[in-house]
């Protein structure tokens, strides 16, 4: 197992995540135990010692499962992270409530890692809010041996993080974002890794395959990377792409079965970053991926022309994502702090913006399509 030092820690590279644990009947809310027992007895054994949970994983019963299996080992061979769920603005005022909670369920009496969970643009304004005291009972927790490691996870956009890192950047020690060979440019990852670095502030990965879309991919796209790398293996090359980063210490993986565990321990064996050509050959593949996306460079001359004042340069970024991923939750979540009068929705289809669009997008038929792709 590759290790990677973080302060006076050596994490595992590869760390346990377990948003997709087995489950039975393909319910999300019961996790088949056995097997989970099964699967941290193999990751213990070949080197992982980083477990990562969260309050809304499986229903709740992530937390849980993980505190079970783990009161098996003794506390100091493991590093358990933890997250206070501010992706639900119903649970802004519950921190101690939920904390304690947590560490109940995890059979615990400290974290190693904790985070604040998913900041983005429809928790940001919460989150920053003095009222629900979030940040002061955390750090107090620190303070008192609870939490050992403070950080916070992301999926909003540079700009979120920002006003996040201006008013708690200096207490904050790492941070997981959505980071993959394909989510370098199609979700801005490369930016948001240049302002951690502002911030020295490293990174923690999650999402490495793209809820498995990297995991396999097409023929032709297969047949150009087996040609700088006949032995690698297709989920292989998004873990190399992640060893090339020097500020990524630990790549989080929703494994769901034991092969899965299996093979990607096998790749962290080595670390093996990607050469120049390699990388390039890689991005190239991404692009291609990307090729039915809309081609918004964001120059806003369309903006100008709205009558309803939309954004539309953010509504077609969020489009594009909602279409390659074929729904999710980003776009929604990113959404909830658009108003109504400027969701996709509002357009009016009178093409204003069309006639100044660079790119000869059909900005309304895009607007129309995602507007339906929402309502399901």
């Amino acid at each position: 197992m590759v290790y990677k030092n973080f302060q006076d820690l050596e994490l595992s590279a590869l760390g346990l995540g377990t948003m997709r644990l087995p489950v039975v009947d393909k319910d999300d809310a019961r996790v088949d135990e056995e097997t989970v027992k099964e699967m941290v007895t193999y990751a213990m054994e070949h080197g992982i010692n980083y477990y990562d949970t969260a309050w809304g994983y499986h229903a709740g019963r992530s937390e849980t499962v993980m505190g079970k299996v783990l009161l098996e080992y003794p506390r100091e061979a493991f590093y358990l992270a933890d997250k206070f769920p501010g992706y639900d603005l119903s649970n802004m005022p519950k921190v101690e409530e939920i904390f304690e909670e947590q560490l109940r369920k995890c059979q615990v009496d400290y974290f190693d890692f904790y985070l604040f969970h998913n900041v983005c643009e429809m928790n940001i304004d919460a989150y920053l809010d003095q009222k629900y005291g979030i940040y002061e009972y955390l750090m107090k927790q620190k303070q008192n041996g609870r939490i050992r490691h403070l950080g916070f996870s992301a999926h909003g956009s540079c700009e979120v993080m920002r006003r996040f890192l201006e008013a708690y950047g200096k207490d904050m020690e790492f941070c997981q974002i959505q980071l993959n060979y394909l989510d370098w440019t199609f979700q801005d990852a490369r930016a948001k890794m240049q302002l951690l670095e502002e911030y020295h502030i490293p990174v923690w990965v999650m999402e490495p395959l793209r809820g498995g879309k990297l995991a396999s991919l097409s023929e032709a796209d297969a047949k150009k990377l087996a040609a700088c790398r006949p032995e690698e293996k297709m989920p292989a090359w998004a873990f190399r792409f992640l060893q090339t980063l020097p500020d990524v210490k630990v790549v989080l993986s929703g494994m769901s079965n034991m092969e899965q565990l299996k093979e990607n321990i096998e790749t962290f064996e080595t670390q093996a970053p990607l050469k120049e050509e390699e990388m390039n050959t890689l991005l190239s593949v991404a692009a291609g991926m990307l090729d039915g996306s809309l081609p918004c460079t964001a120059c806003r001359y369309c903006t100008t022309h709205c009558p309803q004042g939309l954004d539309i340069p953010l509504l077609i970024g969020l489009y594009n994502e909602h279409r390659f991923t074929g729904g999710g939750f980003i776009a929604p979540m990113a959404l909830m702090a658009v108003p109504g009068e400027k969701q996709p929705g509002a357009c009016i289809g009178c093409k204003s913006c069309e006639k100044v669009c660079p790119q000869q997008i059909k900005i309304s038929q895009a607007m129309a399509g995602f507007h339906k792709m929402l309502q399901g």
